[in-house]
C-alpha cells in the first residue's frame, strides 16, 4: 500500500474504518515500495502522475490504472482535454479499456487496463448494445448525469464544504467535462462511425451514487419494446449489470456500496424517443469495484471474486 504524503503512517490512521483489520500493511512511498514479491497494482493516482510510474515499474506486472492516463487510445485528444502532453504513448499503444461487460475477452490478455470513469461506465453499459444493434440514432444524444461528492475525491476543496453543497445542486464541466472525450470513444467504437453527444454533469448533496438519464432518437420503426428486448438479451447472463422489470425506475439507493449498475427504458413523451436511465455506485461500478472485476478477469480468478456485496439500504 503506497501514499504520498501518508506514508509511514498505518493504515487505520488514515482511514478509521478500517481499525479493526489488524494484518493491514503501513503504507509507504512508491519509490521505497518493494514490487519483488508483486503479481499486480492497482494505480489509484491522480491523471498526469500514472504515466510516469507505471513505465518505471517491473516488467510483467498486471497493472489497473484507475486515472484518466491511458483511456483516450489518440495521445493528441488527451493532451487537448488534460492540458499536458502524454508522457508514456508507447504504454498507450497496449493499453486495453476496461469496461468489464463490453470488452472482457480483451481484458483477459491484457498487461496494462485503463479502468474507466464512472460517468463513462453508466452511460456507455446501456448504450453500447442498443448502437451496435442500430437500434437508436447517432445524433441527438443527450446525457443528463448526477453525481455524489465522493467523485471528486477526498482533497479539501471550497467548492465541495457542506455549506456549498447541502441544500443545492451544481452543475460543473459543462460542454467540456472531461469524460466527454471517452464516453465518445466507446459509442463512436461501436458504431464505426463518430458519435457526438450533449452532455452535462451536476454534483448532488450526497456521499455516494450516480445517475445518468440518457434522451435518445430511436430509428425508424424502433419501438422502446425494441430498446428493452436488445438489453434483456445483452446482460441477461450478466452479473453486475440488471435491466429491471418495466415501469421499475432505478434509483442510486438500490446500487449504494455495490458494484451493480441498474438499467431501465422508458418512452418519451416525444414521438420516436426514449429514456433511458442508469444508476451506479460511483465508487465501486464506477471505479474500484470494476477494477477488482477486471484484475480478476486478468488473473484468471472468478469475476465476482471480492465483488458479492449487496448493496446498503437505507
Amino acid at each position: 500500500m503506497t501514499a504520498d504524503r501518508n506514508a509511514g503512517k498505518s493504515m487505520d490512521s488514515v482511514f478509521p474504518h478500517l481499525i479493526t483489520q489488524k494484518d493491514l500493511p503501513v503504507l509507504v512511498s512508491t519509490s521505497d515500495a518493494d514490487f519483488s514479491d508483486v503479481d499486480a497494482v492497482f494505480c489509484c493516482l491522480p491523471h498526469g502522475t500514472t504515466q510516469e510510474i507505471i513505465k518505471g515499474l517491473p516488467k510483467g506486472l498486471k497493472i489497473v490504472d484507475l486515472s484518466a492516463d491511458f483511456r483516450l487510445r489518440n495521445v493528441s485528444e488527451y493532451e487537448e482535454w488534460y492540458g499536458q502532453p502524454h508522457r508514456a504513448p508507447d504504454l498507450q499503444e497496449e493499453a486495453v479499456y476496461g469496461l468489464t461487460e463490453i470488452l472482457r475477452e480483451e481484458i483477459k490478455n491484457a498487461h496494462l487496463v485503463a479502468n474507466p470513469g464512472c460517468y463513462p461506465t453508466s452511460i456507455q453499459l446501456p448504450l453500447v448494445p442498443l448502437i451496435k444493434a442500430n437500434l437508436i440514432e447517432h445524433k441527438n444524444i443527450i446525457v443528463d448525469a448526477k453525481s455524489g461528492v465522493s467523485g471528486a475525491g477526498r482533497g479539501a476543496k471550497v467548492a465541495n464544504l457542506y455549506t456549498e453543497l447541502t441544500e443545492g445542486i451544481m452543475s460543473y464541466g459543462v460542454t467540456r467535462h472531461r469524460h466527454v472525450p471517452e464516453i465518445e470513444q466507446g459509442l463512436s467504437d461501436a458504431a464505426h462511425s463518430k458519435v457526438t453527444i450533449s452532455f452535462t454533469p451536476h454534483l448532488m448533496p450526497m456521499t455516494r451514487g450516480m445517475q445518468s438519464t440518457i434522451y435518445v432518437e430511436m430509428a425508424s420503426g424502433v419501438t422502446t419494446d425494441n430498446l428493452y428486448q436488445q438489453l434483456k438479451v445483452s446482460y441477461q447472463d450478466e452479473e453486475f449489470v440488471r435491466l429491471l422489470e418495466k415501469g421499475a425506475v432505478p434509483r442510486t439507493h438500490d446500487v449504494r456500496g455495490s458494484n451493480y449498475c441498474y438499467i431501465n427504458v422508458f418512452p418519451d413523451r416525444i414521438p420516436g424517443r426514449a429514456i433511458i436511465i442508469s444508476v451506479i455506485d460511483n465508487l465501486v461500478k464506477g471505479a474500484s469495484g470494476q477494477a477488482l472485476q477486471n484484475l480478476n478477469l486478468m488473473m484468471g480468478f472468478p469475476e465476482n471474486t471480492g465483488l458479492g456485496y449487496l448493496p446498503l439500504f437505507p
